[in-house]
Protein backbone atom coordinates (compact mmCIF):
# COMPACT_ATOMS: atom_id res chain seq x y z
CA UNK A 1 0.00 0.00 0.00
CA UNK A 2 1.68 3.42 -1.26
CA UNK A 3 -0.29 6.42 0.88
CA UNK A 4 0.76 9.83 -1.29
CA UNK A 5 -0.60 13.19 -0.04
CA UNK A 6 0.43 15.07 -3.57
CA UNK A 7 -3.10 14.86 -5.66
CA UNK A 8 -5.71 16.83 -4.29
CA UNK A 9 -8.86 15.54 -2.50
CA UNK A 10 -6.50 14.28 -0.02
CA UNK A 11 -9.72 15.00 2.73
CA UNK A 12 -11.84 12.14 1.05
CA UNK A 13 -9.21 9.45 1.96
CA UNK A 14 -7.78 11.47 5.38
CA UNK A 15 -10.39 11.85 8.22
CA UNK A 16 -9.83 14.76 10.58
CA UNK A 17 -10.37 13.90 14.29
CA UNK A 18 -12.65 15.84 16.41
CA UNK A 19 -10.11 15.31 19.49
CA UNK A 20 -9.49 18.40 21.70
CA UNK A 21 -12.07 20.51 19.65
CA UNK A 22 -14.35 20.85 22.75
CA UNK A 23 -11.35 22.96 24.35
CA UNK A 24 -10.04 24.54 21.26
CA UNK A 25 -7.09 23.16 21.35
CA UNK A 26 -7.38 20.97 18.32
CA UNK A 27 -4.84 22.08 15.21
CA UNK A 28 -5.89 22.41 11.33
CA UNK A 29 -3.86 21.00 9.23
CA UNK A 30 -2.23 22.65 5.77
CA UNK A 31 -2.17 20.73 1.93
CA UNK A 32 1.26 22.02 1.03
CA UNK A 33 4.95 21.33 -0.59
CA UNK A 34 6.41 23.97 2.65
CA UNK A 35 8.29 26.96 2.14
CA UNK A 36 11.31 25.23 0.62
CA UNK A 37 10.93 22.10 -1.78
CA UNK A 38 12.12 20.33 -4.61
CA UNK A 39 9.11 19.76 -6.10
CA UNK A 40 6.35 22.75 -5.65
CA UNK A 41 3.43 19.96 -6.90
CA UNK A 42 4.96 17.34 -4.29
CA UNK A 43 2.43 18.12 -1.42
CA UNK A 44 1.84 16.93 1.74
CA UNK A 45 0.52 18.07 4.94
CA UNK A 46 1.47 20.21 7.65
CA UNK A 47 0.67 21.18 11.13
CA UNK A 48 -0.34 25.09 11.10
CA UNK A 49 -0.98 26.45 14.77
CA UNK A 50 1.62 26.88 17.76
CA UNK A 51 0.57 25.02 21.02
CA UNK A 52 -2.03 22.57 19.27
CA UNK A 53 -2.82 19.07 19.39
CA UNK A 54 -3.31 17.25 15.98
CA UNK A 55 -5.01 14.02 15.12
CA UNK A 56 -5.60 12.34 11.65
CA UNK A 57 -5.72 8.94 10.00
CA UNK A 58 -6.51 6.42 6.88
CA UNK A 59 -8.04 3.71 6.44
CA UNK A 60 -6.20 1.14 3.90
CA UNK A 61 -6.76 -2.55 3.35
CA UNK A 62 -6.90 -4.44 6.44
CA UNK A 63 -3.20 -6.96 6.60
CA UNK A 64 -0.96 -8.74 8.56
CA UNK A 65 2.69 -9.01 8.44
CA UNK A 66 2.30 -12.53 10.08
CA UNK A 67 5.00 -14.81 7.99
CA UNK A 68 6.43 -11.85 5.52
CA UNK A 69 8.13 -8.70 5.85
CA UNK A 70 6.54 -5.00 6.82
CA UNK A 71 7.86 -1.71 5.96
CA UNK A 72 6.43 1.02 7.33
CA UNK A 73 7.96 4.70 5.87
CA UNK A 74 7.47 7.92 5.48
CA UNK A 75 8.97 11.21 4.71
CA UNK A 76 8.59 14.38 7.65
CA UNK A 77 9.87 17.81 7.61
CA UNK A 78 10.32 20.53 10.27
CA UNK A 79 10.27 23.75 8.63
CA UNK A 80 10.07 25.26 12.28
CA UNK A 81 12.88 24.31 13.34
CA UNK A 82 11.13 21.92 16.06
CA UNK A 83 11.68 23.27 19.50
CA UNK A 84 9.06 20.27 21.31
CA UNK A 85 6.85 17.98 19.12
CA UNK A 86 6.48 14.86 17.57
CA UNK A 87 7.01 13.60 14.19
CA UNK A 88 5.64 10.07 14.30
CA UNK A 89 2.79 8.02 12.64
CA UNK A 90 1.15 5.23 13.77
CA UNK A 91 -0.30 1.64 12.71
CA UNK A 92 -3.63 1.05 14.25
CA UNK A 93 -5.14 -2.29 14.58
CA UNK A 94 -9.34 -3.40 14.48
CA UNK A 95 -11.72 -1.10 14.36
CA UNK A 96 -10.77 2.71 15.16
CA UNK A 97 -13.46 5.13 15.02
CA UNK A 98 -11.64 8.02 13.65
CA UNK A 99 -13.75 10.96 14.59
CA UNK A 100 -12.86 10.34 17.76
CA UNK A 101 -9.35 9.21 17.03
CA UNK A 102 -6.70 10.66 19.94
CA UNK A 103 -3.83 10.20 21.86
CA UNK A 104 -5.65 7.57 23.94
CA UNK A 105 -6.91 5.14 20.86
CA UNK A 106 -4.61 1.79 21.00
CA UNK A 107 -1.82 1.39 18.51
CA UNK A 108 0.12 -1.20 17.36
CA UNK A 109 3.34 0.76 16.31
CA UNK A 110 4.16 3.92 16.53
CA UNK A 111 7.18 5.02 14.69
CA UNK A 112 9.35 8.60 14.32
CA UNK A 113 11.15 11.31 15.44
CA UNK A 114 10.43 12.93 18.63
CA UNK A 115 11.82 15.95 20.12
CA UNK A 116 11.66 18.26 23.09
CA UNK A 117 14.80 20.69 24.38
CA UNK A 118 17.84 18.99 24.65
CA UNK A 119 16.84 15.68 26.44
CA UNK A 120 14.59 14.14 23.75
CA UNK A 121 16.15 14.26 20.31
CA UNK A 122 14.80 10.22 19.25
CA UNK A 123 13.40 7.89 16.84
CA UNK A 124 10.51 6.29 18.61
CA UNK A 125 9.73 2.78 18.14
CA UNK A 126 7.10 1.25 19.88
CA UNK A 127 5.53 -1.99 19.87
CA UNK A 128 2.30 -2.59 21.24
CA UNK A 129 1.62 -6.48 23.16
CA UNK A 130 -1.08 -7.81 25.38
CA UNK A 131 -2.03 -4.58 25.34
CA UNK A 132 1.44 -2.68 26.83
CA UNK A 133 3.53 -0.61 24.66
CA UNK A 134 6.84 -1.52 24.66
CA UNK A 135 9.84 0.82 24.02
CA UNK A 136 13.38 0.25 21.95
CA UNK A 137 15.82 -0.15 24.71
CA UNK A 138 18.44 1.17 21.93
CA UNK A 139 18.86 4.95 21.45
CA UNK A 140 18.19 5.81 17.90
CA UNK A 141 18.95 9.59 17.50
CA UNK A 142 16.73 11.44 15.13
CA UNK A 143 17.73 13.90 12.54
CA UNK A 144 16.74 17.45 14.10
CA UNK A 145 17.44 20.01 11.05
CA UNK A 146 14.54 22.27 8.92
CA UNK A 147 14.96 19.37 6.02
CA UNK A 148 13.00 16.46 4.84
CA UNK A 149 13.86 13.02 5.87
CA UNK A 150 12.60 9.55 5.46
CA UNK A 151 12.09 6.98 8.14
CA UNK A 152 12.01 3.49 7.51
CA UNK A 153 11.19 0.56 9.90
CA UNK A 154 11.74 -2.72 8.29
CA UNK A 155 10.33 -5.86 10.83
CA UNK A 156 11.36 -9.46 9.26
CA UNK A 157 9.68 -12.52 10.28
CA UNK A 158 12.85 -14.08 12.19
CA UNK A 159 11.80 -11.52 14.42
CA UNK A 160 14.83 -9.11 13.64
CA UNK A 161 14.37 -5.46 12.61
CA UNK A 162 15.95 -2.87 10.89
CA UNK A 163 15.66 1.25 11.54
CA UNK A 164 17.07 3.74 8.68
CA UNK A 165 16.76 7.00 8.02
CA UNK A 166 17.41 8.42 4.54
CA UNK A 167 18.02 4.69 3.27
CA UNK A 168 21.00 4.05 5.55
CA UNK A 169 20.76 1.97 8.22
CA UNK A 170 21.01 3.28 11.58
CA UNK A 171 20.17 0.71 14.18
CA UNK A 172 19.78 -3.06 13.68
CA UNK A 173 19.20 -6.35 15.87
CA UNK A 174 16.28 -8.66 17.26
CA UNK A 175 12.76 -8.03 18.79
CA UNK A 176 13.05 -10.73 21.78
CA UNK A 177 16.64 -8.58 22.54
CA UNK A 178 15.96 -4.79 22.05
CA UNK A 179 11.78 -4.80 23.58
CA UNK A 180 11.04 -6.29 26.58
CA UNK A 181 8.28 -7.82 25.67
CA UNK A 182 8.26 -10.90 26.85
CA UNK A 183 9.16 -12.34 30.45
CA UNK A 184 13.37 -13.23 30.60
CA UNK A 185 13.96 -16.55 29.80
CA UNK A 186 16.12 -17.04 32.77
CA UNK A 187 15.59 -15.62 36.37
CA UNK A 188 17.80 -15.98 39.66
CA UNK A 189 17.36 -18.66 41.79
CA UNK A 190 14.91 -17.17 44.89
CA UNK A 191 14.98 -20.31 46.33
CA UNK A 192 19.07 -19.56 46.53
CA UNK A 193 21.38 -18.64 49.88
CA UNK A 194 25.24 -17.91 49.95
CA UNK A 195 27.11 -20.38 51.44
CA UNK A 196 28.40 -20.07 54.74
CA UNK A 197 31.98 -20.51 53.82
CA UNK A 198 32.04 -18.44 50.83
CA UNK A 199 34.67 -16.31 50.72
CA UNK A 200 33.98 -12.67 49.21
CA UNK A 201 36.44 -10.59 50.33
CA UNK A 202 38.58 -9.47 47.80
CA UNK A 203 41.35 -8.11 49.91
CA UNK A 204 42.23 -9.16 53.69
CA UNK A 205 44.42 -7.65 56.02
CA UNK A 206 48.53 -8.92 55.79
CA UNK A 207 48.97 -10.94 58.66
CA UNK A 208 52.74 -10.42 58.32
CA UNK A 209 52.56 -6.61 58.72
CA UNK A 210 52.70 -5.38 62.28
CA UNK A 211 52.67 -2.01 63.91
CA UNK A 212 56.14 -0.88 64.81
CA UNK A 213 56.82 -0.94 68.66
CA UNK A 214 56.25 2.95 70.33
CA UNK A 215 54.14 4.14 67.26
CA UNK A 216 51.25 5.09 68.96
CA UNK A 217 53.25 7.16 71.61
CA UNK A 218 55.00 9.78 68.69
CA UNK A 219 53.25 13.15 68.55
CA UNK A 220 51.45 14.85 66.41
CA UNK A 221 52.83 17.94 67.17
CA UNK A 222 56.48 18.92 68.53
CA UNK A 223 57.72 22.10 70.26
CA UNK A 224 59.35 24.02 67.84
CA UNK A 225 63.09 24.08 67.95
CA UNK A 226 63.49 27.36 66.16
CA UNK A 227 61.19 28.91 68.70
CA UNK A 228 63.10 31.23 71.00
CA UNK A 229 61.52 33.40 74.24
CA UNK A 230 61.13 37.07 73.43
CA UNK A 231 63.63 39.50 75.03
CA UNK A 232 60.59 41.34 76.14
CA UNK A 233 58.88 38.99 77.46
CA UNK A 234 57.77 40.04 80.80
CA UNK A 235 56.07 36.27 82.91
CA UNK A 236 54.46 38.70 85.53
CA UNK A 237 52.78 40.39 83.40
CA UNK A 238 52.70 38.27 79.84
CA UNK A 239 52.30 34.64 81.81
CA UNK A 240 54.50 32.16 81.77
CA UNK A 241 56.28 31.85 78.41
CA UNK A 242 55.58 27.97 76.27
CA UNK A 243 57.64 27.55 73.38
CA UNK A 244 54.59 27.10 70.19
CA UNK A 245 54.53 23.90 68.81
CA UNK A 246 54.83 22.46 65.16
CA UNK A 247 53.28 19.62 63.29
CA UNK A 248 55.66 16.48 63.88
CA UNK A 249 57.77 15.01 60.87
CA UNK A 250 57.65 11.76 62.28
CA UNK A 251 53.63 11.36 62.96
CA UNK A 252 52.05 9.06 60.06
CA UNK A 253 48.22 9.35 61.75
CA UNK A 254 46.56 5.98 63.21
CA UNK A 255 48.48 3.02 62.00
CA UNK A 256 46.78 0.91 59.47
CA UNK A 257 47.87 -2.74 58.93
CA UNK A 258 48.13 -3.15 55.04
CA UNK A 259 46.05 -5.62 53.26
CA UNK A 260 46.89 -8.08 50.67
CA UNK A 261 44.85 -10.34 47.71
CA UNK A 262 42.93 -12.96 49.30
CA UNK A 263 44.07 -16.27 48.48
CA UNK A 264 40.29 -17.54 49.18
CA UNK A 265 38.55 -15.28 47.44
CA UNK A 266 36.12 -16.04 45.13
CA UNK A 267 34.07 -13.59 43.86
CA UNK A 268 30.79 -11.77 44.39
CA UNK A 269 28.06 -14.42 45.09
CA UNK A 270 25.61 -14.49 42.42
CA UNK A 271 22.36 -16.71 42.88
CA UNK A 272 22.42 -19.30 40.40
CA UNK A 273 19.90 -18.92 37.42
CA UNK A 274 17.19 -21.13 36.58
CA UNK A 275 14.39 -21.60 33.99
CA UNK A 276 11.74 -18.84 34.43
CA UNK A 277 8.52 -20.75 35.00
CA UNK A 278 6.27 -18.09 33.41
CA UNK A 279 8.30 -17.77 30.30
CA UNK A 280 6.58 -18.89 27.21
CA UNK A 281 7.88 -18.43 23.48
CA UNK A 282 5.99 -16.22 21.10
CA UNK A 283 6.91 -17.37 17.26
CA UNK A 284 4.79 -14.50 16.36
CA UNK A 285 6.16 -11.74 18.48
CA UNK A 286 7.32 -10.05 15.27
CA UNK A 287 3.42 -10.08 13.88
CA UNK A 288 0.42 -7.61 14.00
CA UNK A 289 -3.04 -8.76 12.31
CA UNK A 290 -5.65 -6.73 11.79
CA UNK A 291 -3.59 -3.56 10.60
CA UNK A 292 -6.45 -1.13 8.76
CA UNK A 293 -5.11 2.08 9.67
CA UNK A 294 -2.33 4.75 9.41
CA UNK A 295 -2.37 7.74 12.18
CA UNK A 296 -0.68 10.92 12.84
CA UNK A 297 -1.54 12.12 16.87
CA UNK A 298 0.54 14.77 17.90
CA UNK A 299 1.50 17.93 20.26
CA UNK A 300 3.31 20.85 18.78
CA UNK A 301 4.72 23.46 20.66
CA UNK A 302 5.56 25.40 17.13
CA UNK A 303 3.93 23.91 14.05
CA UNK A 304 5.41 23.32 10.83
CA UNK A 305 5.81 19.92 10.64
CA UNK A 306 4.89 18.41 7.52
CA UNK A 307 4.54 14.73 6.39
CA UNK A 308 4.45 12.89 3.21
CA UNK A 309 4.68 9.63 1.24
CA UNK A 310 3.76 7.03 3.69
CA UNK A 311 4.38 3.72 2.52
CA UNK A 312 3.35 0.40 3.96
CA UNK A 313 5.01 -2.72 1.99
CA UNK A 314 6.25 -6.15 2.27
CA UNK A 315 9.11 -5.68 0.11
CA UNK A 316 12.46 -3.85 1.83
CA UNK A 317 13.89 -3.17 -2.29
CA UNK A 318 10.88 -1.46 -3.01
CA UNK A 319 10.50 1.41 -0.32
CA UNK A 320 14.10 1.80 -0.93
CA UNK A 321 13.59 3.03 -4.30
CA UNK A 322 10.54 4.57 -3.70
CA UNK A 323 12.51 6.62 -1.27
CA UNK A 324 14.58 7.06 -3.64
CA UNK A 325 12.27 8.24 -6.13
CA UNK A 326 10.44 10.92 -4.23
CA UNK A 327 13.00 12.04 -1.76
CA UNK A 328 16.64 11.15 -3.22
CA UNK A 329 15.76 13.30 -6.10
CA UNK A 330 14.36 16.36 -4.89
CA UNK A 331 16.63 16.74 -1.85
CA UNK A 332 19.10 18.61 -3.56
CA UNK A 333 16.64 21.26 -4.90
CA UNK A 334 15.11 21.40 -1.61
CA UNK A 335 18.67 22.46 0.32
CA UNK A 336 19.46 24.78 -2.39
CA UNK A 337 16.18 26.35 -1.39
CA UNK A 338 16.09 26.70 1.73
CA UNK A 339 19.88 28.34 1.44
CA UNK A 340 18.06 30.55 -0.13
CA UNK A 341 15.22 31.13 2.10
CA UNK A 342 17.59 31.19 4.91
CA UNK A 343 19.68 33.70 3.22
CA UNK A 344 16.84 36.25 2.79
CA UNK A 345 15.74 35.82 6.52
CA UNK A 346 19.28 36.87 7.32
CA UNK A 347 19.46 39.87 4.84
CA UNK A 348 15.41 41.03 6.72
CA UNK A 349 17.01 40.11 10.24
CA UNK A 350 20.17 42.37 9.60
CA UNK A 351 18.12 45.06 7.73
CA UNK A 352 15.32 45.04 10.45
CA UNK A 353 18.50 45.10 12.92
CA UNK A 354 20.00 48.43 10.99
CA UNK A 355 16.53 49.79 11.03
CA UNK A 356 15.96 49.57 14.27
CA UNK A 357 19.51 50.87 15.15
CA UNK A 358 18.67 54.08 12.73
CA UNK A 359 15.13 54.60 14.80
CA UNK A 360 17.06 54.26 18.21
CA UNK A 361 19.38 56.73 16.83
CA UNK A 362 16.66 59.53 15.58
CA UNK A 363 14.76 58.75 19.22
CA UNK A 364 17.88 60.05 20.58
CA UNK A 365 18.19 63.11 18.52
CA UNK A 366 14.65 64.13 18.90
CA UNK A 367 15.45 64.38 22.47
CA UNK A 368 18.25 66.49 22.33
CA UNK A 369 16.70 68.85 19.53
CA UNK A 370 13.37 69.47 22.17
CA UNK A 371 12.69 72.96 23.80
CA UNK A 372 15.13 75.49 22.42
CA UNK A 373 17.95 74.46 20.19
CA UNK A 374 20.85 73.41 21.88
CA UNK A 375 22.63 74.75 19.74
CA UNK A 376 21.40 78.34 20.35
CA UNK A 377 21.72 77.56 24.35
CA UNK A 378 24.86 76.88 24.04
CA UNK A 379 26.06 79.51 21.85
CA UNK A 380 24.29 81.96 24.48
CA UNK A 381 26.19 80.26 27.54
CA UNK A 382 29.60 80.72 25.33
CA UNK A 383 29.02 83.94 25.14
CA UNK A 384 27.90 84.77 28.16
CA UNK A 385 31.02 83.30 29.24
CA UNK A 386 33.28 84.65 27.02
CA UNK A 387 31.74 88.49 28.02
CA UNK A 388 32.29 87.65 31.55
CA UNK A 389 28.60 87.20 32.74
CA UNK A 390 29.60 84.21 34.78
CA UNK A 391 33.28 84.90 36.20
CA UNK A 392 35.67 82.04 35.35
CA UNK A 393 38.85 83.50 36.42
CA UNK A 394 37.48 85.30 39.51
CA UNK A 395 38.11 83.93 42.87
CA UNK A 396 36.54 83.52 45.89
CA UNK A 397 36.85 86.63 48.45
CA UNK A 398 38.64 85.46 51.46
CA UNK A 399 36.32 83.86 53.56
CA UNK A 400 33.08 83.78 51.06
CA UNK A 401 31.29 80.40 51.13
CA UNK A 402 28.29 81.32 49.22
CA UNK A 403 27.74 82.90 46.09
CA UNK A 404 26.58 86.49 45.42
CA UNK A 405 22.38 86.69 44.84
CA UNK A 406 23.42 88.04 41.55
CA UNK A 407 25.28 85.29 40.34
CA UNK A 408 22.68 83.05 41.62
CA UNK A 409 19.91 84.46 39.78
CA UNK A 410 22.71 84.23 36.85
CA UNK A 411 23.56 80.49 37.20
CA UNK A 412 19.92 79.72 37.72
CA UNK A 413 18.97 81.52 34.18
CA UNK A 414 22.03 79.42 32.64
CA UNK A 415 21.11 76.40 33.86
CA UNK A 416 17.46 75.91 32.36
CA UNK A 417 19.48 76.75 29.62
CA UNK A 418 21.64 73.94 29.79
CA UNK A 419 19.15 71.29 30.40
CA UNK A 420 18.83 69.98 27.22
CA UNK A 421 21.68 67.73 27.32
CA UNK A 422 23.42 65.94 29.59
CA UNK A 423 26.72 65.65 27.49
CA UNK A 424 26.61 69.25 26.90
CA UNK A 425 25.93 69.97 30.11
CA UNK A 426 28.93 68.60 31.71
CA UNK A 427 30.87 70.49 29.27
CA UNK A 428 29.65 73.78 30.56
CA UNK A 429 30.34 72.18 34.74
CA UNK A 430 33.75 71.46 33.74
CA UNK A 431 34.07 75.50 32.07
CA UNK A 432 32.50 76.76 35.68
CA UNK A 433 34.93 75.01 38.09
CA UNK A 434 36.60 77.95 39.21
CA UNK A 435 33.79 80.11 39.21
CA UNK A 436 32.21 81.54 42.76
CA UNK A 437 28.64 79.43 41.91
CA UNK A 438 30.57 75.87 40.87
CA UNK A 439 28.89 74.42 44.02
CA UNK A 440 25.31 76.09 44.01
CA UNK A 441 25.30 75.90 39.90
CA UNK A 442 25.19 71.68 40.59
CA UNK A 443 22.44 72.12 43.60
CA UNK A 444 20.95 73.78 41.06
CA UNK A 445 21.32 71.18 38.24
CA UNK A 446 21.27 68.53 40.22
CA UNK A 447 17.02 69.41 41.28
CA UNK A 448 16.98 70.11 37.32
CA UNK A 449 17.61 66.74 36.37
Amino acid sequence: MVCRLTTDGWEDRWVKSDWKKDDNTAGEWNHTSGKWNGDADDKGIQTSEDYRFYAISAQYPEFSNKDRTMVLQFSVKHEQKLDCGGGYVKLLGGDVDQKKFGGDTPYSIMFGPDICGYATKKVHAILTKNGKNHLIKKEVPCETDQLTHVYTLIIRPDATYSILIDNAEKQSGSIYDDWDILPPKKIKDPEAKKPEDWDDKEYIPDPKDKKPEGYDDIPKEIPDPDAKKPEDWDDEEDGEWTVPTIPNPEYKGPWKQKKIKNPDYKGKWKAPLIDNPDYKDDPYIYAFDSLKHIGIELWQVKSGTLFDNILITDDPEYAKKFAEETWAKQKDSEKAAFDEAEKRRLEEESASTKDDEEADQDEDDADDDKADTPAEAMDSADEKLAEGKVATDEKPAEGSKDASAEEKKHVRELSCQLRLSRSRLHFILLSLLSCNACSFLFTVVQDEL
